[in-house]
């Protein structure tokens, strides 16, 4: 048997009413007139098909139907209200939970700046993040585990669950020790940073995937092959050799003892997209993140 259909207003006024066993009360607390609201407990009687109030001229009392629905009717609607309350909070933005993944440049040295900026205006919003490399990010959006992601490679034109849009272009800069002979070099060249020992990164990372694929059929001669951005500084700066890093990476190489310099290279680039899942839309939080992290990454220009 499919169980009627019952409204709030219904619910309010049998509330009403078993509180203040009162037509006329009832009737002023829920503001409506006489007449209405006896014809709202009697359509709410109709519709479960039971008597909830047992009336005379002196008082009005539950019967036992009536006190058997209202510990449900109150749960009812405190649900309800809990429910539009919650509601109320995602859409004004004061509850919600974003979930990112970006490649480890940018979660170590742009992304936490924006990150600030949003939750210094959206305080009761968490946010997410998942650092990785890019195909980790790609499978992550696939996965469902995060809204959107940051990654070094967009989705691939037969992938049809995934969507991206370009950010931007990421240029290279040569880095190296301020007192090595490229940091006064004239006129930089792939060919003129062949020949020293080089500190590459991991082949499964975006910057030796685009360092290859723009230098090819040139080799480097590769001294070290490592994971992570912070262990070629620390290479380069103890002198082993040379590296070739994406501008959004050159806050790890901020010191005194070493040079970067802008590779004119215009082969050499690393594109930054935005990949979300095509079917469905964000959240009003991961949105406004979106948003945010769109008009911030976008506007940067690189030497």
């Amino acid at each position: 048997m499919k169980p009627p259909d019952l409204s709030t207003r219904q619910l309010r006024a049998f509330l009403a009413l078993a509180d203040q066993r009162n037509f006329t009360r009832a009737a002023q607390t829920c503001h409506l007139s006489q007449p209405a609201f006896s014809a709202l407990i009697r359509t709410l009687e109709d519709a479960l098909g039971a008597r909830l109030f047992d009336r005379d001229t002196r008082s009005v009392q539950l019967t036992p139907e009536g006190r058997l629905f209202e510990g449900p009717a109150r749960r009812l609607l405190d649900d309800m209200g809990g429910a539009l309350g919650d509601l109320a909070d995602h859409v004004a933005r004061r509850k919600g939970r974003v979930r990112v993944a970006a490649l480890p440049s940018l979660a170590a040295g742009w992304l936490p700046a924006v990150f600030a900026e949003f939750m210094q205006a959206w305080p009761g919003i968490t946010v997410d993040l998942n650092d990785a490399l890019s195909d980790a990010c790609i499978a992550l959006v696939r996965g469902g585990q995060v809204d959107f992601a940051l990654a070094s490679s967009g989705a691939d034109a037969a992938a049809s669950d995934l969507r991206s849009r370009t950010l931007c272009s990421d240029r290279f800069h040569l880095v190296c020790r301020a007192d090595h002979p490229l940091a006064s070099e004239s006129r930089l060249t792939a060919r003129k940073l062949a020949p020293w020992p080089f500190i590459q990164m991991a082949r499964n990372s975006s910057v030796r995937q685009s360092l290859d694929a723009a230098l090819h059929p040139l080799r480097m001669n590769a001294v070290f092959e490592v994971e992570h951005l912070a262990t070629v500084m620390g290479l380069v700066e103890a002198g082993l050799g040379i590296s070739v890093v994406p501008a959004l990476t050159l806050f790890h190489f901020r010191r005194d003892t070493l040079m970067t310099r802008p590779l004119p290279l215009p082969a050499l680039t690393r594109t930054v997209y935005l990949v979300q899942r095509r079917e469905g839309s964000l959240s009003i939080a991961a949105q406004t993140l979106h948003d945010l992290i769109v008009a911030r990454l976008g506007s940067l220009k690189f030497d």
